[in-house]
Parts: structure tokens; C-alpha cells; sequence
């Protein structure tokens, strides 16, 4: 038997005593050592994540040991790991195009199927990545890093380029961090001072900007009036990203990291003056998730200040309510099972 938290329903968690799950033929059972709570998990908490039915394990950002493998997989027990959540069918037109994040039959850990907070899990093997040479916690941190280092190579930043981030929750950081990686002029927009303070102080961003109603101005005066390069949306709120297109320099790409339940509005004879690219970035791949293991063996990635909070499996029913407050400077939370 093996522990796990279940959200019965919105506001409910319970930790329960269940099987150990048993592998199927082509699937690696895993030992869950760490796993990231994120935004996807507090609205399933909170009740507003739509392609949810409860009762449901919930954790995708996970890592841990090998406890056993198919006989001719890459993998061995005792391997250190990390996964990807996101579950491609390998066949359908995306697929087929390398675009396994586009997914027609995509599944995601943790919300259309159980995840990982628990203590065992079973996953296809080839969602099954090894982890070496960075530690367990670490790893766990991959997969949000991902989303970050994914929108940013869905658009082309050289060196010197005026980039912002508006948003900067844990898949801003990311997405802030990686275009500085390569050598872009960051600046970060956010209404919460603790997370503009963290851009500035642990990563290091060229800029960093308050939610404020003369925001508008005051990146027009920090570009001297040609606005960005490249805007990224992080903040999954419409109104914040209808205006993120007036941020837009001439020629200059608009990527939305975020994703919203509404329609999106904006003036198409600007977006025709600009000739702006408009681009969506979903997820991550198999090539996100290398890079950000390659940018954490090269210690390029803060991972010590990133992990903010930490708590044990069982008492996260406890603690997880707490973590969902601003007052509490939640980056990444972690938790130890």
C-alpha cells in the first residue's frame, strides 16, 4: 500500500492509503521522491480547472527513482528521473510533426489522469526521462522551466533584444529566464512588488515594472518609444493580455504563454501597422525538457531560490490552503514524499 493526497472536490484534500499501482507492459513504475505544486493544481483546488473530474490525484511536476522498468527500456531501477505529464498519443497529425505539446489525444498528469502525489506512480516509458546530475528536488522544477524555455523558443531573440515578461508567477520566472540565457534586455511586469523583487534581485532583470495606471507610459519611456521586440503573456488574465498587444514594438512578435477560457480582442489596424506576429506556446517537448536538465548541470538556473516552500506528503492537506495566499511568496512549493 502507498500513501497519496486526493482533492475529493474543490477545497477537499485527504490523504488515503491505496494500492500500489502495477505497471503495465511498456510502463515504468516510479518511486515519487519530489513533486512541484503549480497553478494548475491550486485551480483544481480551488475548483475552477474545466477539464477536471474529481476525485483526482493531482501533481505533475515530479520526479523520482526507477522502482522498475520494462527489460528493454533505457531506464534501470534505481535510476533517478523526471516526467513529462504530458501524455501524447504518438500517432495523430501533431504528433507525427514533432509536436507532441499539440497533442489531438493529449493527456495531462494530474488532471485528466491520476498524477503524482503519491508515493508510486506508473508512467509510459517514453514519458520517463532520466535525471542524473542534478538532485531529485531539482528535477521536479523541470517541468514548469520547460513551459518557459519553450515559449521562449517559439520565437527568435538575439542578444540585445528588448524582451517583457508580463507576469511573473513561476512560469514568467522561467520564461524570463531563459530569454536572458540568451543575452536578451529583460524586463518583467507584475502588480505584486515580492515577485518584481525576485526578477530584479535572484535573476537579475534588466528592468522590473509595478501594474500601475500609467504602466503604458512608463514602458514607453523605458524603450524610448519603440516599444519590445518580443512581449510574452503570462498572467492567464484576458484583460492583461489584450493590452499586452500596445506593448508591441513595430515588426515585434506577441507570444501567449498563458492560457484563458474567453475571447481575445485587439485593434487589427495596429497589428497590421506593426506587421505583428501573434503566437501561441503550449506546454513543453521532449527538446524543452533538455534543455532545461543541460541549463541545470551548468548551474544557470537558481533552483535553491526558486524552491520557496516545502512540505511532507501527509501534511499537505494541511499546509496547501496557506500556500494559495499572495502573503505567502509562494515561487515554487515542493513536496517531499
Amino acid at each position: 500500500m502507498m500513501d497519496a493526497v486526493i482533492c475529493v472536490a474543490p477545497g477537499q484534500l485527504a490523504l488515503e492509503r491505496r494500492p500500489i499501482p502495477t505497471r503495465g507492459a511498456d510502463e515504468v513504475l516510479i518511486r515519487v521522491r519530489n513533486v512541484g505544486v503549480c497553478g494548475t493544481d491550486m485551480h483544481i483546488f480551488r475548483g475552477t480547472q474545466p477539464y477536471l473530474s474529481y476525485p483526482r490525484i493531482m501533481g505533475h511536476e515530479l520526479s523520482g527513482e526507477v522502482a522498475e522498468a520494462p527489460r528493454d527500456s533505457h531506464l534501470k531501477s534505481g535510476d533517478p528521473v523526471c516526467v513529462m505529464p504530458y501524455l501524447s498519443c504518438g500517432t495523430c497529425s501533431a504528433c507525427r510533426k514533432g509536436r507532441t505539446n499539440c497533442c489531438t489525444h493529449l493527456e495531462v498528469l494530474g488532471v485528466h489522469r491520476d498524477g503524482g502525489l503519491a508515493e508510486y506512480l506508473t508512467v509510459p516509458a517514453k514519458f520517463v526521462f532520466k535525471a542524473d546530475g542534478i538532485s531529485l528536488g531539482e528535477a521536479a522544477m523541470i517541468e514548469f522551466l520547460a513551459i518557459g524555455a519553450h515559449a521562449v523558443r517559439r520565437v527568435e531573440i538575439k542578444p540585445g533584444c528588448k524582451v517583457l515578461v508580463v507576469g511573473a508567477g513561476p512560469i514568467g520566472i522561467a520564461t524570463a529566464l531563459f530569454a536572458k540565457l540568451l543575452g536578451a534586455e529583460v524586463t518583467a511586469l507584475d502588480g505584486r512588488d515580492d515577485r518584481l523583487d525576485f526578477c530584479r534581485d535572484v535573476l537579475g532583470l534588466n528592468h522590473s515594472v509595478r501594474v500601475e495606471p500609467q504602466t503604458a507610459e512608463q514602458l514607453r519611456e523605458l524603450t524610448q518609444g519603440s516599444w519590445f521586440d518580443v512581449v510574452f503573456d503570462a498572467t492567464g488574465n484576458s484583460k492583461a493580455m489584450e493590452a499586452g498587444f500596445s506593448y508591441v514594438g513595430q515588426g515585434g512578435s506577441y507570444v501567449l504563454v498563458s492560457i484563458v477560457n474567453a475571447n481575445i480582442a485587439f485593434s487589427d489596424p495596429e497589428f497590421h501597422r506593426r506587421e505583428m506576429t501573434l503566437l501561441g506556446s503550449r506546454n513543453a517537448t521532449p527538446a524543452d525538457f533538455d534543455q532545461v536538465l543541460m541549463a541545470m548541470r551548468a548551474r544557470k538556473v537558481p533552483t535553491q531560490a526558486l524552491n520557496t516552500h516545502r512540505v511532507t506528503l501527509d501534511r499537505l492537506p494541511e499546509i496547501m490552503p496557506t500556500w494559495m495566499a499572495p502573503s505567502a511568496g509562494v515561487i515554487k512549493g515542493i513536496v517531499d514524499c
